[in-house]
């Protein structure tokens, strides 16, 4: 059978482990704030956003987002593209570096491209640009390892005027040339040729070091171990020790040990479960047919006495990228760990540890070799699939989240502060923000911004009493606003997004206490949302959703802040007919309401049963509370009078 070009192989592994599920993915974490900025606020206010953070990578972006539209599908592709291009570069490395090891040069670029301790694929906005940048750096090497100088100091130069990332790892340079120059005869000529051949590159390494001193010295990542070396230097020096050796065995044995986590039946279910096994089955055919083809060409084109000890090349050359690929974390204390968001460290790391388990592999016996080879990226895939399915998950609710956001409230007032809890696995508060903006102030071009959301969790700083100003700065823009002004959200899926009640829910222990919202409620309010349809949701959120039950709910609950409660019982006649129920018993109290406020008693008694039945301790108080306010805002009636008679006595509720 005729080989597969390992180019092929990878970007069939590529998109079994990262592009199943690209249809359905969407915009994740920094990617909103940071396209937010871009294709709504402009082209300058991206560069201020950039001007204290990467300013020529800004550059990047200009010529990307010229390119591609706001759509999730389209970056989500691209960023696939430039890390399958970074492997295939790779591998090219490899066979400069190691001619007639084909079989090393492919299992080196397979673990690369599908290494687990980095799980941000689908963050394709922001790490496309990461992959760019490291693709330069790569192809750098490749085009010195060629000869082809010149070009070869342009992409360096672009990686190290970019961003720190691959900053120190430019440093590898002199190592690699060495290793391409070990059949060299004489040691004294080789150290000669690899300083010669270094040289230009150096020179540019020292223009990056001299203007990132003294041309652009604001970076966000400053040196923030200096302090403390003069402070407490033992001590300093012990924590960057221990730092360091966290930091080899986190990017090494603790990711690839990730890779062997399997699917949780109870979470994934079997479609997931299905898919799973389908990936690890077709890249271990993948593998296995790839490898041992390149196996056959190795071995066909024979083998000298210098490529036979290519493991220990591998092993020293990946444990000097680990050393270079660190000090941009530790000497600024940026933690390296396998939680998201901050695996993004491993990025760096990714070279020496993939150059150090494919010289492992390496020292094993052929069969051996090819099990290990074929277990590790199989299983690799596989996690990064998984991984995927979660950010898929996300989306989704991240996407009905802002549906029923709109559909709850069509408009607001601007400067208005949004408070939520912090529900969704891949987005900060700072992402979502930026997402409400772009949906309810589409046509804001300025740097004045309208809005702002935050989880009480994450800002220390915010106070939760009315009448105090908030001042937040968007890096594009600035927002000012006031407690005063503020709604609060309670989201939890499948439950539907809810807009607290004051009244009902400072005291709702169906809310967790980690939550701080029900200290938030006292904040929340209807006065800032409009019954004037304002917000406009984008072409990267879809299609609206069918009408369910969180559609009823939630224009119910606009129909009752609207005092049309005609319009909440037909909602809610609509609503109950539905072959959908409510996942949380509070949902029910608007309807509750309506009912009541239209002489429909049976029926409000009807559902304020269900709803305490279901947690009397917890929603008993609550239901109370509900009936007290039904009380003051209904007409005191015959019919009235009976029903909370029946209320007193079947939710036990005082007078």
């Amino acid at each position: 059978m005729k080989r597969l070009h390992p180019s092929l192989t990878l970007l069939a592994a590529a998109i079994l482990a990262y592009g199943l599920l690209i249809p359905q993915l969407g915009f994740y974490w920094d990617d909103l704030p940071m396209s937010w900025i871009r294709y709504q606020l402009g082209f300058e206010a991206m560069t201020k956003y950039f001007s204290t953070n990467r300013p020529i990578w800004a550059l990047l972006y200009q010529v990307t987002t010229r390119i591609l539209p706001y759509l999730p599908i389209y970056w989500q592709i691209f960023a696939l593209l430039w890390r399958w291009l970074g492997a295939v570069v790779l591998w090219s490395i490899a066979k400069e570096l190691f001619p007639q090891r084909e079989k090393f040069a492919l299992t080196l670029s397979l673990l690369f491209l599908l290494y687990p301790g980095f799980n941000q694929q689908w963050v394709s906005y922001l790490y496309s640009h990461f992959f760019i940048v490291l693709f330069f750096f790569l192809l750098s090497q490749l085009l010195m390892l060629r000869g082809k100088t010149i070009p070869a100091l342009v992409f360096s130069a672009l990686n190290l005027w970019m961003m720190e990332y691959f900053f120190v790892l430019e440093l590898i340079r002199p190592f690699i040339i060495w290793t391409s120059l070990r059949d060299a005869s004489n040691p004294k000529e080789r150290i000669k040729r690899t300083l010669s051949l270094w040289t230009p590159y150096l020179a540019v390494f020292a223009l990056a070091v001299l203007s990132r001193i003294f041309i652009f010295n604001n970076q966000i990542y400053q040196f923030s171990l200096k302090d403390e070396l003069v402070r407490a230097p033992l001590e300093t020096i012990l924590m960057l020790a221990q730092n360091v050796f966290s930091s080899f065995w986190t990017v090494t044995v603790a990711a690839w040990a990730l890779a062997f986590q399997f699917p949780n039946p109870a979470v994934d279910g079997p479609r997931t479960m299905a898919v799973y096994a389908f990936v690890i089955v077709a890249v271990t055919a993948l593998t296995l047919f790839g490898v041992s083809k390149q196996a056959q060409v190795q071995e066909g084109s024979g083998r000298d006495a210098s490529t036979g000890s290519v493991w220990r090349w591998a092993i020293l050359l990946g444990v000097v990228m680990l050393i270079l690929a660190g000090p941009p974390f530790w000497l600024t204390n940026v933690p390296v760990s396998l939680g998201f968001p901050a695996n993004r460290a491993t990025l760096s790391f990714v070279l020496g540890v993939s150059f150090i388990f494919a010289g492992l592999f390496d020292l094993f016996p052929q069969r051996v070799q090819m099990v290990f080879v074929t277990l590790f990226v199989a299983l690799a895939a596989g996690r990064q699939f998984l991984w995927a399915n979660e950010f898929r998950r996300d989306w989704a609710y991240h996407k009905n989240m802002f549906w029923q956001m709109t559909w709850r409230a069509p408009g607001l007032e601007k400067n208005t502060i949004v408070l939520m809890n912090e529900e969704l696995s891949f987005y900060a508060d700072n992402s979502l923000g930026a997402a409400l903006n772009l949906i309810y102030a589409p046509d804001n071009h300025s740097d004045v911004i309208d809005y702002v959301l935050f989880y009480p969790t994450n800002r220390e700083s915010l106070s939760l009493t009315l009448d105090t100003p908030v001042d937040y700065d968007f890096l594009a823009g600035k927002f000012s606003g006031n407690t005063s002004q503020a709604v609060v959200f309670y989201y939890s899926p499948p439950k539907c997004l809810r807009l607290l009640d004051p009244e009902i829910d400072l005291e709702n222990r169906l809310i967790p206490d980690d939550t701080f919202l029900r200290d938030a409620a006292l904040l929340s309010s209807t006065a800032p949302i409009l019954g004037e349809q304002i917000s406009q949701m984008p072409a990267a959120y879809g299609a609206e959703p069918a009408h369910g039950w969180c559609y009823y709910f939630e224009k119910a609950d606009l129909a009752r802040q609207l005092g049309d409660w005609e319009t909440v019982t037909q909602l809610g006649d609509a609503a109950f007919a539905l072959d959908d129920y409510p996942n949380d018993p509070i949902e029910r109290f608007v309807f509750i309401e309506g009912y009541a406020h239209t002489g429909n008693w049976e029926r409000a008694v009807e559902l304020s049963t269900a709803s305490y039945q279901v947690s009397k301790g917890f929603v008993g108080p609550l239901i109370c509370k509900l009936w007290n306010r039904i009380a003051r805002e209904t007409e005191d009636t015959s019919e009235r009078k009976v029903t909370f008679d029946v209320v007193q006595s079947k939710l036990e509720c005082s007078p």
